[in-house]
């Protein structure tokens, strides 16, 4: 899935993967982090929140799960920085959530 969300955003590998910080301990991810080369990053539910209005999917059900309302694109916006916008929104699999944050340089 991974590789079809890069090639659908005209990207070869993510420079930054995040996710919420309760997957911190699954080994998947930095195992998934090294395959890319790319720096991994997790962020708490509170932080995540901070996204909300950039969101194009918000969910009340994710935040009744995890205090957010959406952990792929909140993510992605938060590890891309202040004037981050989402490129690919939330796309999901049977196993995976993805999305994709750009900064545009003026």
């Amino acid at each position: 899935m991974a590789d079809k969300v890069l090639l659908k955003a005209g990207l070869k590998r993510p420079s930054v993967i995040a996710t919420i910080s309760t997957k911190q301990g699954d080994p998947v991810w930095a195992k998934f982090a090294q395959h890319y080369g790319s720096e991994l990053l997790f962020f708490d539910a509170e932080r995540l929140e901070e996204e909300t209005p950039k969101l194009k999917h918000p969910s009340d059900v994710v935040f009744a799960m995890v205090g957010c309302h959406g952990v792929a694109e909140s993510a992605a916006l938060a590890a891309t920085g202040d004037d981050a916008e989402l490129l690919i929104g939330k796309t999901t699999s049977e196993c995976a959530t993805a999305a994709i944050a750009v900064t545009r340089s003026v």
